[in-house]
């Protein structure tokens, strides 16, 4: 009996004994990969500027789906049938997929922001309907201040789906003035006028010039189209006093900005 007993015990260990350390070392040595590639992958992307945030999350999800294969080695290593919990992790993935795939979409559009950085924290965009300073950048979420500080968050899936304008990406920005005098007026002692301003404002860059040219016969006035190229950060400080010097400049020199008009003609009737 004892001897029975002592065999089947054997035949246990021999049967699974091997199964059970080769399901161990499964383990051990799918974990050291899963970390090796951690670590892998947060060195390339540190090297490349990804953001942090990015960086963490992108290296753990590694770690997680290659610890899930590594799992499921070990477990088929005692005869277990793998496929169906394949099925049902599929399942489940499918149905979390389907019931957030709002949320997905955003997250998705987080990691491409991140990836692809259109824009970084600090820039001052148009996207999505937006317009502001970018404050910081989440995987789901990106928040913007406005002009008037209000701080609004904007679904990724929006921002990554639509328009991006990014006014603080180039070092250098134009500055565009439609300026109109009266038809009256002297056109060429206000173009001098206006390149003059502008010449002389040492924010204003000499390459590319300034330039004026007349750009619309208008309804009541004579358009100017006038331009200067500036550093972005001068850009508002630039158009704003520009705006006023020219309207400065324009009356000591009785150069007339018109206001729209509409001559009206009045037509007597026929004499009875």
């Amino acid at each position: 009996m004892d001897s029975n007993v002592g065999q089947q015990v054997g035949d246990f260990i021999a049967i699974y004994g091997l199964k059970v350390l080769g399901a161990i070392l499964i383990l051990i040595i799918g974990r050291m990969v899963a970390a090796w590639l951690r670590g892998l992958v947060k060195k390339m992307m540190t090297a490349r500027g990804v953001d942090p945030a990015l960086i963490g999350f992108v290296s753990s999800m590694v770690y997680a789906v290659i610890m899930i294969f590594v799992f499921l080695a070990a477990l088929a290593k005692f005869g277990v049938q793998t496929a169906s919990f394949v099925a049902i992790l599929g399942a489940a993935g499918f149905a979390i997929g389907f019931a957030l795939q709002g949320s997905l979409s955003n997250f998705a559009s987080g990691v491409m922001l991140l990836l692809f950085r259109p824009f970084k924290v600090g820039d001052f965009v148009d996207a999505a309907g937006v317009a502001g300073t970018v404050k910081e950048i989440q995987l789901f979420t990106t928040i913007i201040a406005t002009g008037d500080n209000v701080k609004i968050l904007v679904p990724n899936g929006q921002i990554y789906g639509g328009t991006i304008k990014n006014f603080s990406a180039n070092d250098t920005r134009r500055v565009d003035l439609v300026v109109g005098i009266g038809y009256d007026s002297d056109i060429e002692k206000a173009m001098e006028i206006l390149l003059g301003l502008m010449k002389a404002d040492s924010r204003i860059h000499d390459e590319p010039a300034p330039m004026v040219a007349v750009s619309e016969l208008a309804d009541s006035s004579v358009n100017f189209v006038v331009r200067a190229w500036v550093d972005k950060g001068d850009y508002w400080p630039v158009k704003f006093e520009l705006t006023k010097v020219i309207k400065q400049e324009f009356d000591k020199n009785d150069i007339e900005i018109p206001f729209p008009q509409q001559v009206v003609h009045h037509v007597n009737p026929p004499a009875a």
